[in-house]
């Protein structure tokens, strides 16, 4: 009987030597005679014991982290009996960082082989989409509404509404379109449920086509994502073959087609008008609205567009029922949140988590503190036109409304930390740069605004009439603000103002003060 052993392929496992690890494995059993079955399953989102290898055992699954090839060969007796060792960690389920999460989107992620549909089957895949293809469409629009469940990303607009609205609308054609151009920094939730779990989000758009009535899909993918773009591509011909995607899903009669197409490379292509606009093969530039994308979206016609993480939340509500999701959260932000945890913090990696738990927590009891052993200063939320938070604010639960009342989003979850050295000047004009290099250049106030507020903070930096700058910093925001066509100009000014606000002695506090 062969010993199953686990290391990852999810790309950041392969950037940190998981290829060499496996290999470094499968030498060190030949060697020894050793019979293995050596399973490529997706990472468990602790970074920091990457490349992480698991040893299955009568009592579960033994973890064993960070190792690399030259620790296999001390490391392997102790492995394969799923004895103690310095780079043991005991049984995986029980890693406090794993045991204290509530992993619903990633309940498989890390458990099973991403391309093997016994796997995703044997875990509840494909459950939702067989509830799915009992009930009419309104029927699971409803389940969804009633879930609470909200896009993943910036705005988070009900799903429900959106997909009610493209149901109701009248066309000959409808499609579902997934924005999977995960640009924010410090984020990586998508790219681990296309690397990690692709037939849930393939199950979570072929649920959201039968809702809608679309009979075509597309997974706009981020172009520097090349292992997302495969596993896709792989899983989508095995879905098809065992008749859950196509002509003819699981003989129900109901069509539904996907495809995977690589984005152009633009962060403004992850506005969801600017990647029609790069779906249709034309320049990422925003468009005007109305219409809505719901009504008139790819190539004019009604169209659902979501997020990697809202489509892959959807399979388990159809699976379990909305009020089991529902029941998860706080307030109006229902469900659980992948967060993801970067910056300088000692322990980076997925937290999968109800929303309504502090940012400290987060920080603290996952992340371990910074990692440089200094105080966090100041965290980013929301990617780089997510808002700074100061100390004080670290006790605020992380609920859509709460972050809202302080000027900030929770978007897709992205959690950047910074210590007491960061110069908070720097941050505000990186975000007006940010824009300036990103801006589609359509509207006035992103185009223009940004470059004047690079200009404008570097004045600011150089102490020329610091009171002035201020003030006319002040006065652009408020324009970019109001004024910008999309929240690539709208939400430039969130860091600029809050690192403004909150850390003012960086801008000079004696001169600021107004």
């Amino acid at each position: 009987m062969s010993i199953r052993l686990f290391v990852p392929r999810d790309s950041a496992a392969l950037a940190l030597g998981a290829d060499d690890t496996a290999v470094a494995l499968a030498a060190e059993a030949a060697r020894r005679g050793v019979d293995i079955e050596l399973v490529r399953n997706g990472s468990r989102g602790l970074f920091w014991l990457e490349p992480l290898v698991e040893v299955e055992t009568a009592q579960g699954r033994v973890a064993y982290g960070p190792v690399e090839a030259d620790d296999v060969a001390a490391l392997f007796d102790a492995l394969i009996h799923g004895a103690e060792h310095p780079l043991g960690h005991g049984l995986t389920e029980d890693i406090p960082y794993l045991k204290n999460q509530e992993r619903l989107t990633f309940a498989r992620v890390g458990i099973t082989d991403p391309l093997s549909l016994a796997d995703y089957q044997a875990h509840e895949g494909f459950a939702g989409l067989k509830r799915a293809l009992s009930m009419d469409g309104a029927a699971i629009v409803q389940e969804v509404l009633d879930s609470g469940l909200r896009g993943r990303g910036g705005a988070a607009f009900p799903t429900g509404i959106k997909w009610r609205t493209v149901a109701l609308a009248e066309a000959a054609q409808k499609y579902v379109v997934c924005n999977a151009d995960e640009g924010d920094s410090g984020t990586y939730s998508d790219r681990m449920v296309m690397e990690d779990d692709p037939f849930m989000l393939i199950e979570g758009m072929t649920i959201a086509g039968l809702a809608v009535g679309a009979t075509q899909g597309y997974i706009y993918v981020r172009s520097e994502y090349p292992h997302s773009f495969d596993v896709l591509n792989q899983a989508i011909r095995l879905a098809e073959d065992a008749g859950f995607l196509g002509e003819n899903i699981l003989a129900s009669g109901k069509c539904f087609k996907l495809d995977v197409r690589k984005a152009a490379g633009a962060y403004v292509c992850g506005e969801e008008t600017a990647m029609l606009e790069s779906l249709e093969g034309k320049r990422g530039v925003v468009r005007a609205k109305p219409p809505l994308p719901a009504l008139s979206g790819l190539f004019g016609q009604p169209t659902v567009i979501n997020n990697v993480i809202s489509l892959a939340s959807v399979p388990v509500i159809l699976a379990r029922g909305a009020a089991f999701y529902a029941d998860y959260g706080m307030g109006r932000s229902k469900g659980t949140l992948p967060f993801q945890l970067a910056g300088n913090l000692k322990y980076g990696g997925l937290v999968e988590k109800a929303f309504g738990l502090t940012l400290r927590e987060l920080l603290h009891d996952f992340g371990g503190g910074s990692a440089s052993g200094r105080p966090i200063r100041a965290v980013q939320v929301g990617g780089p036109l997510g808002a700074y938070l100061p100390e004080s604010q670290f006790d605020t639960p992380l609920d859509y409304e709460a972050f809202a009342a302080l000027g900030a989003v929770v978007g897709h979850g992205g959690i950047v930390a910074f210590d007491d050295t960061v110069d908070m000047v720097e941050q505000a004009r990186y975000a007006m740069e940010f824009c300036a290099i990103e801006s589609c250049g359509k509207c006035t106030p992103c185009r223009i605004g940004s470059t004047r507020g690079v200009e404008v903070i570097q004045r600011i930096q150089k102490d020329e009439k610091r009171p002035q700058q201020i003030a006319l910093l002040r006065d652009l925001c408020d324009t970019m603000l109001h004024g910008s066509l999309c929240a690539m100009g709208g939400m430039t000014p969130y860091p600029v103002l809050s690192a403004l606000n909150h850390f003012p002695e960086d801008f000079g506090a004696n001169d600021a003060a107004e």
